[in-house]
């Protein structure tokens, strides 16, 4: 089974990944192709009670931002 990284919309590293071998290179590519990090219930939706976007950075290979920034909260 694919590890999920958007609970919000059900979005797999898979399908993250997929993205990427077409080409997305950014979180807004992430956000545009796959509809991950565009949900509204992170806290209540992932079991860790956290936002996916440091988690799509992270497969990005970009740096974790100091402030998480989150999709649903600002």
């Amino acid at each position: 089974m694919d590890k999920i990284i958007c609970y919000c919309k059900n979005i797999s590293e898979a399908e993250i990944r997929s993205a990427m071998d077409k080409g997305a290179t950014s979180l807004q590519d992430i956000k545009d192709t796959t509809g991950a990090c565009t949900g509204s219930d992170c806290k209540t939706l992932n079991p860790l009670g956290k936002c996916c976007a440091d988690d799509i950075r992270q497969i990005l290979g970009e740096q974790k931002s100091e402030k998480p920034k989150c999709c649903c909260c600002g």
